[in-house]
């Protein structure tokens, strides 16, 4: 569904995407690892067109979407949520989604409407709908970056360390509603330093350091590869 062709990215002498080449099928559910400034943030961005590669094509279905905007690739099918929740803060919880629907998905009115409210019983916020987003307390806030990615309707969603800064509880919780997400035919991708919740997701791991794909294959695989250990514990001296 989603491929990365010889992708690369620097901004003067750093380089934080190097020559990536990724293939996503359809269905799948793809966790990427990685310490602060391995690059797993900026895929994000080049897959979302917020940055734009230096070389490297990005393919969605066989069609090359790398010279396309942000939002014509939102209403392509690829949705994103961000490490820190953005929402609309003097809006509610159900204009928050309507905005995404209609402008992301450009759905009729008549359809955003119910589109969202599956997406609140989906996401546990249906009792919160009318509630201000600048009021929400950070599970919540979680939980609608999320429903507002759902909203655009993606094929491929993208999720940015959503469990930061969640307790184990809260992480679990959010964890199940990932995984019935994917359950439900979304492809998904989803950056995250909690790595018990990503394994309890995800089909496959890839590791990113200073741009590059160093380790990518099962969770179990990967986790116990020497060189992905060296990245993030260092070695014996």
């Amino acid at each position: 569904m989603l491929e990365l062709n010889t992708v690369s990215k620097r901004f003067g002498a750093i380089v934080v995407a190097d020559n990536i080449d990724l293939r996503i099928s359809e269905g799948d559910a793809l966790g990427v690892i990685g310490p602060n400034g391995a690059g797993k943030s900026t895929l994000f961005n080049l897959v979302t067109g917020m940055v734009r590669p230096d070389s490297g094509r990005i393919i969605l279905d066989g069609n090359e979407i790398t010279h396309l905007s942000p939002q014509d690739r939102c209403r392509v099918g690829i949705g994103r949520s961000f490490q820190i929740p953005q929402p609309f803060d003097h809006l509610s919880v159900f204009e928050n989604l309507s905005v995404a629907a209609l402008f992301g998905a450009n759905m009729p009115e008549a359809a955003a409407v119910q589109h969202c409210g599956r997406i609140l019983v989906l996401t546990g916020l249906e009792g919160k709908a009318n509630r201000l987003a600048g009021a929400l307390p950070l599970l919540d806030r979680k939980r609608l970056e999320l429903a507002r990615a759902l909203a655009t309707h993606p094929r491929v969603l993208l999720l940015d360390e959503i469990g930061g800064g969640l307790t184990d509880a809260e992480c679990h919780e959010l964890v199940e509603t990932i995984r019935t997400i994917h359950q439900q035919g979304v492809t998904i991708i989803w950056i995250e330093h909690v790595v018990h919740a990503l394994v309890a997701v995800v089909q496959r791991l890839v590791v990113l350091n200073f741009g590059k794909i160093v380790a990518l294959g099962h969770p179990s695989e990967v986790m116990r590869s020497r060189e992905v250990h060296a990245i993030y514990m260092g070695v014996p001296a």
